[in-house]
């Protein structure tokens, strides 16, 4: 059977970076999820928790497309989740690698996404989530491409891959083996080591396997009974290697199986435009250790392959996380500031395609992690020492990680902000209390004179998400010994709508002050406070504005083009 690779479309491709505890300056649990489509309406989801009847049915509708794809069993209750953290501060996230197009199963229910936010209705711990997305699949199927999943909870974060089992392991006789088909998906998780740090974009990374206590899978009796000891490293489906073997994908020993060559093979694409992210990442946490594998990013090398997780040279804090998100390969030699795509104002950001053809030759644009087309994005952070409903934030932001506004959404909420809130504006309609189109639209404007609107951008985010963080601080302080759950939920309701109502105001004010500020291409003059200067005439009259020339090195690309068109000419 000849097996074609699936590869991720512009459409759906993320980045999730994955702190532990030990990694961690206040000992916190993080991880961070862009979620990056063209078509993806930035919002904040919401589930409140409930209780069903005996028999009670689900229904369940593909994340990405809406489609509804059948009904599983509903359990007796489920947890409140907001956005992708649950009320016991379980968080998850995901990055699609597509692997080999033939084990997507068409028949299945359960899409990744469906799988995430069902999991988090009915899961508490990140090892309860790897055994309820386990049961998930082996029950009603696994529908999508490759995943890689991000899972974390106050102590504890893994990084779990799947595929399909769409494919099928034929007989002797031609037809599919009865006993070795059948629904779910082969999948492998690993737990991040404490002290260190791991990441995934779009491309499977998980290689070989450990064997836990010498045992194949969570399914097998007896390590489900020794299942939540400490010590456990790895967990694995019982069949992840034998269906490969049946697939005529792997021929080899136990330990010698690797998921990622089997099952998502390495391309240039999977080294150039996902893993180098990670390693974006990675060299931002530890430059010493990363930077021997920027041949690998670069897609130049591909034994030369990157290890799951990296010890960063010290303690993490949430603006370290807020940084690894926010990266555009700067001071890296692949640097999207730098090249001309980048134009005259030092736009990082190229419009897709992402690959291109010129006199016969192939060409890419890099894939940065801050990227354009995002609808939304989050650092989840996970506090085991304070009183739940607000150990667990959802640090959020809409739009273009670069010039977001991570506000804190704690995960006890049970009320979402107006302008976070779904039905508040889609990807065709507008509306102007919608936090994700008032993003858009500083961003696009900058777009237009990146490196000097993005200063001004940058100033108001920081000041806000200082604020945020010292705000939180404070509530910690307050609210770490009260055990009230009616007050803690109120408090949070409370502290989450109105930062995200302050963060609106501030940035509705920051798109009329770059409106002004950088209106026809001209930057008007400020004073020390960022106020316009005004001449002596009157205060409703401001100073002549800047016209600051384009750079030397772009007056000779036009040069180059057509200077004997424009070039001006002596008059004899």
């Amino acid at each position: 059977m000849a097996f074609a690779a699936l590869c991720v479309g512009n459409g759906y491709a993320c980045t999730n970076f994955l702190i532990t505890k030990g990694a961690s300056k206040d000992g916190s649990t993080m991880i961070s999820y862009a979620a990056d489509s063209h078509v993806l309406y930035g919002e904040l989801y919401y589930t409140p928790a409930a209780d069903y009847p005996e028999g009670a049915m689900l229904d369940i509708y593909e994340w990405d497309s809406g489609r509804k794809m059948g009904q599983i069993k509903q359990v007796r209750h489920t947890y409140s989740v907001v956005g992708n953290m649950n009320e016991y501060q379980l968080s998850i996230a995901e990055t699609t690698f597509g692997g080999l197009h033939e084990l997507v199963d068409t028949t299945a229910i359960m899409d990744y996404g469906s799988l995430i936010y069902v999991t988090l209705q009915r899961a508490k711990t990140a090892r309860e989530a790897i055994k309820v997305m386990d049961e998930l699949v082996r029950t009603y199927g696994y529908a999508s491409a490759g995943e890689s999943f991000s899972i974390c909870d106050p102590e504890e974060v893994w990084i779990m891959e799947m595929v399909g089992k769409g494919a099928k392991i034929m007989g002797k006789d031609g037809k599919p083996d009865a006993k070795r088909n059948g629904k779910g998906a082969v999948w492998v998780a690993y737990r991040i080591p404490d002290g260190y740090i791991s990441g995934h974009a779009n491309q499977a990374r998980i290689t070989k396997i450990k064997p836990a206590d010498g045992k194949t899978s969570i399914t097998d009796k007896d390590l489900a009974k020794k299942y939540n000891l400490p010590s456990l490293e790895c967990v694995y489906s019982a069949d992840v290697v034998d269906y490969a073997k049946g697939l005529g994908l792997y021929n080899g020993k136990f330990e010698d199986f690797s998921f990622s060559d089997t099952y998502c093979p390495l391309s240039f694409s999977g080294m150039r435009g996902c893993e180098a992210r990670v390693w974006a990442g990675f060299m931002k946490a530890n430059a010493a250790e990363a930077a021997q594998y920027e041949d690998y990013a670069r897609g130049e090398n591909a034994t030369h392959r990157m290890p799951l997780w990296i010890k960063p040279d010290r303690k993490l804090t949430l603006n370290d996380m807020f940084d690894f998100m926010r990266d555009h390969y700067e001071g890296t030699s692949l640097d999207m500031t730098k090249d001309l795509g980048a134009g005259p104002f030092a736009c990082p950001y190229r419009w897709r395609p992402m690959d291109f053809e010129v006199d016969g030759k192939k060409y890419v644009h890099e894939r940065a992690t801050s990227t354009q087309q995002t609808g939304f994005s989050f650092v989840a952070q996970c506090r085991a020492w304070l009183p739940r409903q607000i150990g667990g934030i959802l640090w959020f932001g809409v739009d273009d990680t670069y010039s977001t506004c991570y506000v804190p959404m704690y995960c006890g909420i049970t009320e979402i902000p107006l302008c976070f809130r779904v039905g508040n504006g889609d990807m065709a309609t507008y509306s102007p209390t919608s936090a994700f189109w008032l993003f858009n639209l500083v961003s696009n404007f900058a777009y237009s004179r990146y490196k000097d609107m993005i200063v001004d951008i940058q100033k108001v985010q920081s000041v806000l998400e200082n604020r945020f963080q010292e705000e939180v601080a404070q509530n910690d302080a307050k609210m770490k010994n009260e055990t009230d759950a009616a007050k803690l939920v109120a408090f949070a309701n409370q502290f989450s709508n109105s930062r995200a109502e302050t963060m609106f105001n501030a940035w509705k004010k920051l798109s009329e002050y770059l409106l002004v500020k950088y209106m026809d291409g001209n930057i008007k003059k400020t004073n020390a406070n960022g106020n316009f200067i005004t001449t002596p005439y009157g205060a409703d009259r401001i100073e002549m504005p800047d016209w600051p020339p384009y750079p030397e090195f772009w007056y000779r690309k036009i040069v180059e083009d057509c200077g004997e068109n424009i070039q001006e000419l002596e008059v004899k």
